[in-house]
């Protein structure tokens, strides 16, 4: 019997000019089918795709590629591929060469340079087209940190010229800075259109939903203690948990022993797997003993620092040095809307004038 795999059904949006409209999903929701589709590299089965503008996707870096020729030769070769007339090629040869950062190396043959010089002048060239469409697949892994940063210089350069992107990416941090809104796909469908921040959370909470419970430790009859219940509360008389705002972290355990030299840890991570902070008793000024039975460590903390949405939690317990429980995925903070934080954090503060 015959059966039927969509990657894409019943998708359909418009992205106007000068937007930059990101799109998120896990392995397998149809992003860089989405890609191919726009670039031209597959034909939708039905429908239809309007492009208006010149358009380039840097979807596969340095795909047109020759091995025998070199660096130089391969920018004229994949330019011409990308759209770019040889005069046009010849004139931004400089500063392609300079963009990607491999001196000499630039009139070797390219088989010879490793991966990451090898997408490095890919991005480079692609990133030279001047186009009006810009089609973004994952390319923000490119290279070293302060290539990536070079890369999201040119994105943003783009942008501000009132260039047209199209990002695919799970890099959700450069999903809030570069785009103005983005689109959640699952199975091959969208989910969720809207802010890059509303999309995160909702992107967030499917993953959670996946995974969260996950334990890795010793069985619990062998713990001499472990985590019984992780929670937060607002530390203030508002009762959710706000950016700039109080906020209180009860961790619970149970004890089978006396135990010295605890540390009890709370991890705080983006859904992209960062860690954003770490809650923890251990110092080096004091020690930590604990008595057979059940109790509760507090942390609280005067100000919140970080963005709106969900985040990841895990929970170590340590005797000695010794993990003796280990607590992954096993609670979501839920940050809701406080304190305006341009950034990526809120900075408390307090300013004055001081006169001449």
């Amino acid at each position: 019997m015959r059966s039927e795999i969509w990657a894409l059904r019943d998708v359909s949006f418009e992205v106007e000019q000068g937007e930059a409209l990101g799109i998120v999903g896990h392995n397998g929701a149809g992003k860089s089918t989405i890609l191919k589709l726009l670039s031209g590299i597959t034909a939708p089965t039905r429908g239809e795709i309007t492009i208006r503008g010149r358009l380039s996707a840097l979807v596969e870096l340095g795909s047109g590629f020759h091995p025998e020729l070199t660096g130089r030769e391969n920018i004229y070769l994949n330019g011409s591929i990308l759209g770019m007339t040889r005069s046009e090629i010849t004139r931004k040869a400089g500063n392609i060469i300079e963009f990607a950062g491999i001196g000499e190396y630039i009139d070797f043959p390219v088989k010879k340079y490793s991966s990451g010089m090898y997408v490095r002048l890919g991005f480079a060239i692609a990133a030279h087209v001047d186009p009006d469409v810009l089609l973004l697949d994952e390319v923000l892994a490119v290279g070293d940190v302060a290539f990536q940063a070079k890369c999201l210089d040119r994105i943003r350069e783009l942008r501000e010229a009132g260039r047209t992107i199209v990002l695919v990416t799970h890099d959700l941090a450069a999903l809030v800075r570069l785009c103005d809104r983005a689109i959640l796909l699952a199975s091959g469908r969208i989910v969720l259109t809207g802010s890059p921040r509303k999309v995160i959370d909702e992107y967030a909470t499917m993953g959670f939903a996946a995974t969260e419970g996950l334990v890795a430790g010793e069985p619990a009859s062998e713990k001499p203690a472990e985590c019984c219940g992780i929670s937060f509360i607002s530390g203030d008389s508002n009762p959710n948990i706000r950016t700039g705002y109080p906020m209180i972290a009860r961790l619970s355990y149970r004890a089978s022993k006396s135990l010295s030299n605890m540390a009890f840890k709370i991890s705080v991570y983006w859904p992209s797997g960062y860690l954003c902070f770490e809650l923890a008793t251990n110092s080096a000024d004091s020690t930590l003993d604990v008595h057979p039975g059940a109790g509760v460590v507090e942390f609280c903390c005067p100000v919140l620092s970080f963005q709106p949405g969900l985040y990841r939690v895990d929970v170590t317990i340590e005797s000695n040095g010794r993990v003796i429980d280990r607590r992954q995925r096993c609670a979501i903070l839920h940050v809701d809307v406080g304190k305006l934080a341009l950034g990526d954090f809120y900075m408390d503060h307090t300013w004055r004038i001081n006169a001449e």
